[in-house]
């Protein structure tokens, strides 16, 4: 079930949604949820396709709450014309730092939801890397992290997720597209290492026959035996380490 609502950050208040599981019996129904869940957007920000998987994702027993990390440029979206130009621009815009800034808001509205010492977060495409950096912001609340196809995550800069790998208390999943310009092989050996080096429990996996995206049902690279495979990882991942 799914409720929009508006969070205070501190750089503003950010559109999101929560997701509750279907009643049981119902269609799709699943268990009440036990833990919570952040779900970080890819660069295309929340829409159909992420609200199913959020729904999907809260129908295992997860409170999910899934935020417009884009929400200091609202309004904007493809009823608005927004343009692929317009969509590197705020990914650019919308730094680690601010993303850190909302993490812990977002975390605080879940502990008021009586979840704090049981969250989880995963990201996609950009979320990915937020997902990670949550794990080491985070450390004693976010108990588990996983990306997907995320980018730049042991890139040179100077917020590289991998960077922060000595802060993560909690487990790492990370599934990797077997072609991924914006992960390459190179930044998958590095954060291994980096991982490896911090004593992080971590698996990094990739995905034969799969591109960047192949999550996403909406993307024309969408690879539905790959998405499958996703969530059979992702939701054992959660079950492990959650409950």
């Amino acid at each position: 079930m799914r409720q929009d609502i508006r969070i205070k950050t501190p750089d503003g208040i950010a559109n999101a949604s929560i997701f509750r599981p279907e009643p049981q019996g119902s269609p799709g129904g699943g268990k009440p949820a036990t833990s919570a869940i952040l779900f970080y957007m890819d660069a295309v920000g929340p829409r159909p396709s992420l609200f199913a998987m959020a729904q999907r994702l809260a129908n295992a027993g997860y409170l999910v709450l899934l935020p417009d990390l884009f929400y200091r440029f609202s309004p904007y979206g493809a009823s608005l014309g927004t343009s692929f130009a317009d969509t590197m621009r705020m990914l650019g815009a919308t730094t680690q730092e601010m993303s850190r800034r909302d993490t812990g808001a977002f975390i605080d509205f879940l502990a008021a939801e009586g979840f704090a010492d049981s969250i989880g977060a995963v990201g996609y495409c950009m979320g990915g890397s937020r997902a990670l950096a949550a794990a080491a912001s985070h450390a004693d609340r976010v108990k588990a992290a996983a990306s997907f196809h995320g980018g730049d995550l042991a890139s040179d800069a100077p917020d590289s997720p991998h960077l922060l790998a000595s802060r993560i208390k909690g487990r790492v999943y990370v599934g990797v597209a077997e072609t991924d310009s914006y992960f390459p092989p190179e930044q998958s050996g590095r954060l291994a290492l980096a991982l490896r080096s911090a004593g992080v429990d971590h698996i990094i996996e990739t995905y034969a026959g799969t591109h960047h995206g192949w999550t996403m049902s909406d993307f024309g690279i969408y690879d539905e035996a790959g998405a499958e495979r996703h969530w059979k990882r992702l939701l054992t991942f959660f079950d492990e380490t959650l409950t």
